[in-house]
């Protein structure tokens, strides 16, 4: 994987860059559609790579793991051919699952022991197997084995789960550095910068992580609670210490406002749930604020989704079809729904790269934040 930086922004710590793997190039700032279990919901792949241009798009190896298991996928050659997607794809190590999962699991320095939420059978996770896990997927990006702290959590326990997460890596880089990928294309490890909400420790992480001279790093355990503030005071501490010629992902982020604010602090990659899931519930982002699609007074209103047109789908649908799609439950809401806000996500993130290439990011991150924020 290479990573070339294009233009940086002369009012904030926002860039424009290129990551480049072998299933493709990654124009950054990036948001990353989430396919937890082989598939972004609601949406078919060509959807994906037509419509929505999504130029890579993120699995989970704990869920894929348990399902279709890795019999399966090594079968189909990888996850890339098992889904028919030929763009680069990145899969977090299951140590989210290690936060989430905290009723399933339990953590010792070996690894972690997970009951499974479909049937209740045990697994245990090393950060080894981790990579053993991820190799079999076949992700071009796959991430390090990790724990990602509740919020709240006291400072002796972020400091206690952060060192272990330091050891877990040096293992997962040792694993990685004595493997080979299975189906003749490259991948590249990611570790991530833990600490909670502590300063000092995430400045702790930070430094060790851009000791490890990887080709990318993400930051971990934010966006899980904690005050927005918090998340962007930690998330600015530590991108003054990771390598500014080397991608930086911020896991879990975010919300559209989130993303730009995150951006100017020199943040390149993101992924969240937040636009599909919240899709599936009748709400949709747009420039002039958040659209809940159940509210009444869309009931007669005939103009398009989103005068805008930030989303191709825009065009189509008034507001008051997909007022009553959601209404009745209909499964087209949720693919409307999914592929306004999908692409909405990308067009922001593209923009972003346009206005920091043109040299007018701040300004216009400045305007449309608050827009963002608001309710339409």
């Amino acid at each position: 994987m290479q990573f070339q930086l294009i233009q940086k922004d002369a009012h904030s710590k926002a860039r424009a860059g290129e990551i480049t793997t072998d299933h493709g190039k990654i124009q950054t700032p990036i948001f990353m559609p989430v396919g937890t279990g082989g598939t972004v919901k609601a949406v078919h792949q060509h959807e994906l790579k037509d419509d929505i241009k999504a130029q890579i798009i993120l699995g989970n190896t704990y869920h894929l793991y348990l399902r279709p298991g890795l019999k399966t996928l090594e079968g189909a050659g990888g996850l890339h051919k098992f889904i028919n997607w030929d763009r680069p794809m990145l899969t977090d190590s299951g140590g989210y699952q290690v936060y989430s999962l905290a009723d399933r699991r339990k953590i010792k320095e070996e690894g972690v022991s997970f009951s499974s939420h479909i049937d209740g059978s045990k697994h245990f996770f090393t950060p080894e197997y981790a990579i053993d896990i991820q190799r079999v997927i076949g992700a071009d990006i796959i991430m390090a084995l990790d724990e990602c702290t509740p919020y709240p959590c006291d400072h002796k326990y972020a400091k206690k789960s952060m060192e272990m997460t330091h050891r877990w890596l040096r293992r997962c880089c040792a694993r990685m550095d004595s493997t080979e990928p299975k189906y003749g294309h490259s991948q590249t490890l990611f570790p991530i910068v833990q600490g909670s909400v502590y300063k000092d420790l995430r400045l702790q992480s930070a430094e060790f992580i851009a000791a490890q001279n990887r080709e990318g790093n993400a930051i971990g355990g934010l966006s899980v609670g904690e005050p927005a503030e918090m998340m962007y005071e930690m998330t600015e501490a530590v991108c003054n210490i990771l390598p500014w010629e080397k991608p930086r992902y911020l896991m879990g982020v975010g919300t559209p406002a989130n993303i730009l604010e995150s951006i100017a602090l020199g943040v390149d990659m993101f992924d969240c749930v937040m636009p599909t899931r919240n899709a599936r519930n009748g709400t949709l982002f747009t420039q002039n604020g958040i659209m809940n699609m159940r509210n009444e007074k869309w009931k007669d209103d005939y103009s398009p989704l989103d005068e805008n047109g930030t989303s191709f789908v825009d065009s189509f649908y008034s507001k008051a079809y997909v007022r009553h799609l959601v209404i009745s439950k209909e499964i087209l809401a949720a693919q409307i729904c999914t592929l306004h806000n999908l692409a909405f996500y990308l067009w922001l993130v593209t923009e972003a790269r346009n206005q920091i290439i043109a040299g007018t990011f701040s300004t216009w991150k400045a305007a449309m934040v608050p827009r963002l924020m608001g309710r339409a």
